[in-house]
């Protein structure tokens, strides 16, 4: 029965996503933490973290962590294939149409629309793993006492970093994990 619910809840990511695989998060967050419950947002929050730094698109790397998490190996390759089922088919449908009508002003105002609404769907999941980064909430529970100082201050010095030198991402997702690592796991008492 997990197995099934796993594929449905993937296949609907995979479905109701449009605009890759960051657009796809705040549906993920929606299936695997609100609706199911499988995952606390923390662990969301982790889940998302591995799957960005992992090769591969990060939906897809997503669905096969919380497969995993939740059902071991069978779910991890159920997870997968729900979340790729509907896209594939989607995606096969629709570079016919576009192939075939690509010149019309009605396809070309479509994409059109589409691109503010995805960048806002990316700003969501953006918002709300900061949310629960730098003060174990959400936007709307927002409360001066329980933001977290030191993860503050290292989204700060990454963010200038990125923006001063632009460095390889890696490096800087490396050097945070480092200081992470010092932080919380070997002084969390400062904390």
């Amino acid at each position: 029965m997990i197995l099934l619910q796993l594929f449905w809840a993937f296949f609907q990511v995979g479905l109701f996503s449009i605009g890759g695989g960051y657009a796809a998060l705040p549906s993920i967050q929606q299936q695997v933490v609100n609706v199911n419950g499988w995952l606390t947002m923390e662990q969301f929050t982790d889940v998302i973290t591995i799957s960005e730094m992992t090769p591969g698109p990060i939906a897809i790397n997503a669905s096969t962590f919380v497969g995993t998490q939740v059902a071991g190996l069978p779910g991890s390759i159920v997870a997968t294939i729900g979340c790729i089922t509907a896209p594939v088919m989607i995606v096969l449908v629709l570079a016919y149409l576009y192939y075939r009508f690509r010149k019309l002003a009605a396809v070309q105002g479509i994409l059109s629309g589409q691109r503010p609404a995805v960048v806002g769907l990316i700003g969501a999941a953006g918002l709300s793993i900061i949310a629960t980064a730098l003060w174990n909430g959400t936007l709307f529970n927002f409360s001066f006492a329980a933001l977290n100082p030191a993860a503050i201050v290292l989204f700060a010095i990454a963010l200038f970093v990125m923006i001063r030198w632009k460095p390889n991402p890696i490096i800087v997702l490396v050097a945070s994990g480092i200081v992470g690592l010092a932080v919380y796991g070997l002084f969390p008492a400062l904390l």
